[in-house]
């Protein structure tokens, strides 16, 4: 749970940056969100939430 809450304020942040830069407009951004909430209801979902749980998995792996 602490990671899909770290990632959500990461992408969170991400946006709001871009969106004052001026490289994203509020519309995109606004269908962004709605196309992140339809694929959370959709049977893609579980598949998501893996891949992205392997991803930070092998990332906490790698030793500086």
């Amino acid at each position: 749970m602490a990671l899909s809450i770290s990632a959500v304020v990461l992408f969170l942040i991400i946006v709001i940056l871009m969106i004052k830069k001026g490289s994203l407009k509020a519309g995109p951004a606004i269908v962004c969100v709605l196309l992140g909430f339809y694929l959370a209801s959709s049977s893609v979902a579980p598949t998501i939430s893996d891949v992205t749980t392997n991803i930070a998995g092998m990332l906490s792996d790698i030793r500086f």
